[in-house]
């Protein structure tokens, strides 16, 4: 198993370099690896599959192209798009994981998940996250027109902008009591998350956390070939 994982790559619109850089990545990723897993957050915001956007017709056409025939490619919802559905996995020829997710890569443990669940110092986020993940609320919201949809996650998205500005760094980063009691019970060799953009390698006792890093000037995806890993930084120009 030759696998890459990355998060984070809010794909929209308004930054369409970001997109041209995806398809780029996918298109050296045929060749590179044998699955691909997306930890949340490939979209800046997904209101529902049934979104006509042209731009995410173009993004759903080339993972079909990638995954027909491809490396098996995997999906979990971050806090961005959580709406993603078995529409767009019957589409795009992708597999949804709940968060978090066990498995084993070359005979070691590996948990991925988004993420964002740990960043418990951030109570308000938490109950935010808490809310939008019932079903009532995602039913609620997806029965509403797609005019009503995109009005509302835009003023989610300034308010949530200006909230995130008002506050400390440690905040909006992972509470370490939250991590280590997450890695207590699940025990993994790696546990690989993304959320923060705090792309880094982290000990934690006899474990390793590796936080992907978000796209913008730069990409990152982490790679791993039987026992070593590489958590690479590339330029998106």
């Amino acid at each position: 198993m030759k696998p890459r994982f990355i998060s984070d790559l809010h794909l929209s619109e308004k930054h369409p370099e970001l997109t041209q850089a995806f398809f780029k990545f996918l298109d050296e990723s045929k060749e590179a690896c044998t699955h691909l897993f997306i930890l949340g957050d490939l979209f800046e915001t997904w209101i529902g599959d049934d979104d006509d956007t042209p731009i995410y017709q173009e993004i759903k056409n080339a993972l079909l192209s990638f995954t027909t025939g491809g490396p098996k490619t995997f999906f979990m919802h971050g806090n961005r798009d959580f709406l993603v559905g078995e529409s767009f996995a019957t589409e795009t020829g992708i597999t949804i994981l709940p968060d978090p997710y066990t498995l084993e890569i070359n005979d070691q443990k590996v948990v991925l998940s988004h993420g964002d669940f740990l960043c418990t110092d951030d109570k308000d986020y938490i109950n935010f996250r808490n809310q939008v993940r019932e079903k009532d609320w995602q039913t609620n919201f997806l029965n509403k027109t797609l005019d009503e949809r995109k009005k509302i996650a835009a003023n989610l998205r300034t308010d949530s902008k200006e909230a995130t500005s008002k506050k400390a760094d440690s905040i909006t980063d992972v509470n370490e009591q939250s991590v280590l009691n997450f890695i207590n019970e699940h025990q993994p060799d790696l546990f690989i998350h993304g959320h923060t953009h705090r792309p880094n390698t982290h000990d934690a006792g006899s474990s390793k956390r590796i936080v992907l890093g978000d796209w913008g000037d730069y990409g990152w995806v982490l790679n791993i070939n039987d026992q070593d890993f590489e958590l690479e930084k590339f330029s998106i120009s």
